[in-house]
């Protein structure tokens, strides 16, 4: 079922991406960080599906918890049903607006802030933070750094393992779009 939602959403996406200038990337990455006194945890995944409006700056993500890579099996197992509740909370998004102007038609760097809504675990707080897009040729490669912190979404830590998991994590989104 989780497919199918996935599918259709990226399909949505296309079908505005030829009528109103908006590019998709179903494969953009996302990874995060924790640091801990008693351990590290990371986890990535390339199957995040993103947005970009090149006429509107509008940029989002859409991410299937389940898909975030753990080094150990068990980290993975305790992220989706103890903390994330990904049964519940399937997906993270962000919908933000890219705040700088950015000629999408000149090859160059531009450091651009990127305000928006980040939903995990049900609950939506506004974050605003600098990125990076670079323009080279047909492509457009976005890259932005952030720190959420776990309570502010409702992500409950037991005591028991509080010095295994960070109250901030930091997160790395990266993401390639196509131009036509």
């Amino acid at each position: 079922m989780n497919r199918l939602v996935a599918w259709f959403f990226v399909m949505f996406l296309c079908h505005f991406a030829v009528a109103q200038d908006i590019l998709v990337d179903k494969n953009a990455r996302i990874s995060f960080f924790s640091e801990a006194p008693l351990e590290n945890i990371e986890a990535v995944t390339s199957k995040a599906a993103s947005a970009l409006g090149v006429k509107t700056y509008e940029i989002a993500f859409k991410v299937p918890i389940t898909s975030f890579e753990f080094e150990k099996q068990l980290m993975r197992e305790h992220f989706n049903e103890n903390y994330l509740e990904s049964d519940k909370f399937p997906y993270a998004t962000f919908n933000g607006k890219i705040n700088d102007p950015v000629d999408w038609n000149a090859d160059g760097k531009y450091a651009v802030t990127v305000a928006g809504i980040l939903d995990i675990h049900g609950i939506k707080k506004r974050y605003e933070t600098r990125a990076t897009i670079e323009v080279k040729g047909r492509v457009i490669n976005t890259h932005a750094t952030f720190v959420v912190k776990i309570a502010d979404h409702g992500i409950k830590i037991p005591r028991v393992v509080i010095k295994n998991i960070a109250e901030e994590v930091a997160v790395d989104v990266s993401s390639t779009y196509q131009k036509p």
